[in-house]
């Protein structure tokens, strides 16, 4: 299933910073923009983070290697660049057995492939970002980094959320990295959220074969909610702070 290829393609904070070491950031202050650094204590990769409202969010995708994530066409440096591809099931530690198909709910703050005291954000938390950044309408203007999408499409970062274009994965083909098709790198961003999309009743069973993401484009400044399959579709991981 390519639920993103029906999508027409061309839709598509300034602050002091501490230094921690460990998975969870010391409590900041309420000011918007707060921002330092942490280690996963899984792998020592110390990543980013910055405080927008109320919410604290990874400045960085996560580059967490696990056995059925992706670097984008198979290159390490696009994983340093961009962080690394997970699919749904992954990123949320599910079993693809039953969670591919079968609706898999999860309670909120669901840690999934985040590092201890992260979670993987749900649709609503992702709404609550936008929202406090101006609007879906606007919002990736201000989420963008100053550089690296194509075509002047950079962002303003108004927020050090420092949004890059790490693209998009397809793993229908095969499981094997050669049948995988990989797109968009450099043109647009794709974020994963913990919730699944719509469902159906088949008998006693609940059936949802989808999950929300956002996406941020090189062509504009929204930021663009639809859902993809749960199974084959590779996507990045910003994850939240509990």
């Amino acid at each position: 299933m390519k639920k993103y290829l029906s999508i027409p393609i061309l839709l598509f904070l300034t602050a002091c910073g501490d230094t921690g070491t460990s998975d969870v950031p010391s409590s900041s202050s309420s000011l918007v923009g707060t921002s330092g650094t942490f280690m996963d204590s899984r792998d020592g990769t110390v990543y980013k983070y910055v405080k927008i409202g109320t919410q604290t969010w990874m400045a960085q995708n996560l580059n967490y290697y696990s056995s059925d994530s992706k670097c984008y066409k198979n290159s390490e440096t696009n994983c340093d660049k961009y962080g690394r591809l997970y699919n749904w099931l992954t990123a949320m530690n599910l079993p693809i057995d039953s969670c591919g198909s079968i609706s898999c709910p999860v309670s909120t703050k669901h840690q999934g492939i985040c590092p201890s005291g992260w979670h993987i954000p749900s649709d609503a938390e992702w709404t609550t970002l936008t929202d406090n950044v101006g609007g879906a309408s606007t919002a990736g203007t201000e989420l963008k980094a100053k550089e690296g999408w194509d075509n002047n499409g950079n962002g303003q970062d108004t927020y050090e959320f420092a949004a890059l274009p790490g693209g998009i994965g397809d793993i229908s083909y095969g499981s094997d990295d050669h049948f995988a098709d990989y797109l968009n790198v450099g043109s647009y961003g794709y974020w994963g959220s913990a919730t699944e999309g719509p469902s159906y009743k088949v008998g006693s069973l609940t059936l949802t074969h989808n999950a929300y993401v956002r996406r941020i484009s090189y062509t504009n400044g929204d930021v663009f909610r639809y859902d993809v399959d749960k199974s084959f579709i590779l996507f990045s991981v910003r994850c939240l702070q509990d």
